[in-house]
């Protein structure tokens, strides 16, 4: 259990970052950026099977990246549980204590049954691994400023806002991400959010509404959930698909805006939202995107950055088909195999790493190093 937020003052709902464990964290240079926890995967009697939603992928994921030698059980960081003092960071006290309904969980989560069942195997078999994941990218948001990139293989929950939960997404844990960097890492005073979900981002979104150091770039599928029109508003670029979008134009214009949002505001950070939900035959992306075509939308994201020498932080959101977890395991060995993530400075994936290693990290950290592009040190 994480060590609460220390000397956090906070008004009745929302806080300020203080020192927090979640990003007091230093990792071993011969260790890849790649977070990760076994308890992101929600197993409960069967029930996760009610809802389209692969519980399992990132497990599966990380099984995937194991078979092609690119990680092993000690070079990939350990997520750590996000506290109910890091998530009042952002959340209000009201939405949380809401989330101590199984009711309120069940509906978030389109899962019925859970409302039957006590909270507290809610907390434990549902919210618990959803808090973990938040974690998972508050921490890989430090991490890609140390190393110019990390991935989450969880997270990005971008239904959920400070103050309600949607479309599998308890935790809003790419506006708490962004939030921990503005107010804990030295250098970092303006974000962009490159959000190529099927899905609208409308949480984080309405979550930056009126903050004008945050840049959101949303690529989504038009005519499907959530249709928020007020969130919209927060969107700089705003691309909108039409049912059975193939390859060539979504790859075009993913490629075209990423570069225009870019060049049109330099942030200090990417928050890259990367959903395979519009995989061909997703049940609610309704887009047509082949494997090869999310791989290489990964791609351009990457080069867009690492070009530029910007960090990028990468969540893995939603994604609703059993071969997702393969595809996004392609999608990270092939930007290794580019060069676009690397390993140690010798190339190599070291065999051991302690993941989540406490750090006395102050908030005067020096401002993020220049990034290499070599090797280097449900609805969701």
């Amino acid at each position: 259990m994480l060590t609460p937020l220390n000397n956090m003052s906070h008004t009745e709902d929302k806080g300020k970052v203080g020192s927090c464990q979640i990003t007091d964290i230093e990792v071993p240079s011969s260790c890849l950026p790649i977070v990760y926890s076994p308890v992101y995967n929600i197993t409960f009697m069967g029930l996760e099977k009610l809802h389209p939603f692969d519980s399992g992928k990132w497990g599966k994921v990380i099984h995937f990246l194991k078979e092609e030698k690119l990680i092993s059980d000690g070079s990939i960081v350990e997520a750590r549980e996000a506290t109910e003092e890091d998530l009042l960071v952002v959340h209000t006290k009201r939405y949380l204590n809401r989330l101590k309904w199984s009711l309120v969980v069940a509906t978030i989560t389109e899962i019925p049954p859970l409302l039957c069942l006590p909270n507290f195997l809610v907390q434990r078999r549902v919210l618990r691994p959803l808090r973990t994941q938040t974690g998972g990218t508050i921490m890989a948001g430090k991490l890609a400023v140390d190393r110019g990139w990390a991935i989450n293989v969880g997270g990005g929950f971008h239904h959920c806002s400070s103050d309600k939960g949607g479309g599998f997404c308890a935790y809003a844990d790419i506006t708490l991400a962004i939030k921990f960097l503005f107010e804990r890492v030295e250098g970092i005073s303006r974000a962009t959010i490159i959000d190529l979900d099927a899905h609208q981002g409308n949480g984080h979104e309405r979550d930056f509404l009126d903050d004008r150091r945050v840049f959101i770039m949303d690529v989504y599928n038009r005519y499907i959930y959530p249709g928020d029109g007020y969130a919209k508003r927060a969107i700089k670029r705003k691309v909108e698909l039409d049912w059975g979008t193939e390859d060539d134009e979504y790859l075009q214009k993913v490629e075209l805006h990423s570069e225009g949002a870019l060049n049109e505001v330099r942030p200090d950070i990417i928050v890259y939202n990367a959903g395979t939900d519009i995989l061909d035959g997703d049940p609610l992306g309704g887009l047509a995107i082949s494997p090869q075509g999310i791989i290489k939308r990964d791609e351009i994201v990457f080069r867009a950055a690492r070009r530029r020498g910007i960090p990028i932080l990468m969540v893995t959101s939603g994604g609703y088909q059993k071969k997702t977890a393969r595809i996004i395991a392609d999608s990270i060995i092939n930007l290794h195999r580019q060069g676009l993530i690397g390993g140690n400075e010798d190339g190599e994936v070291a065999e051991e790493c302690v993941g989540g290693v406490p750090l006395v990290m102050s908030s005067s950290d020096s401002s993020p190093s220049s990034v290499s592009t070599g090797p280097a040190p449900n609805t969701i």
